[in-house]
């Protein structure tokens, strides 16, 4: 199922020294750990924590990601992640992501993460039915 209108969710945070590179830049690796911010608050918002999807038996490990970086992130820079997901479907689902300066509104990275739902023993499985009404888009 795609969504066709995405129920955004923000999550604004400071950029840390230890995320900067010798250049004073975030280093690239660090806008993963903040897609995962981003989605983990994004969940907790609508009453999904991971811990609860992971307790009831469930994971959803990373299968694909990706990144674009547009403009450079500066340490102590407010940013804002805005998370969503893209797409549903039985076993699987998409969030993306928009990294921003809370300040000036400028995009410093999109991206975007994909995620199977398994069982402990990392065998597929369905979304259950409770949780994939918790991520779906109100129509």
């Amino acid at each position: 199922m795609r969504n066709t209108s995405p129920q955004i969710h923000e999550t604004s945070f400071h950029v840390r020294y230890a995320e900067t590179d010798q250049m004073g830049l975030v280093h690239h690796t660090a806008y993963f750990v903040w897609f995962e911010e981003g989605r983990s608050d994004y969940m907790r918002a609508r009453g999904a924590s991971y811990r609860d999807f992971e307790r009831d038996g469930f994971f959803l490990p990373v299968v694909d990601c990706g990144a674009r970086f547009v403009a450079p992130a500066r340490y102590d820079r407010r940013v804002t992640v805005r998370t969503w997901v893209s797409e549903l479907k039985s076993r699987s689902l998409t969030f993306e992501y928009e990294v921003i300066d809370a300040e000036t509104g400028t995009v410093l990275a999109t991206g975007f993460t994909r995620h199977l739902c398994t069982d402990r023993e990392g065998r597929p499985r369905r979304i259950p039915e409770a949780w994939r009404a918790k991520l779906e888009v109100a129509p």
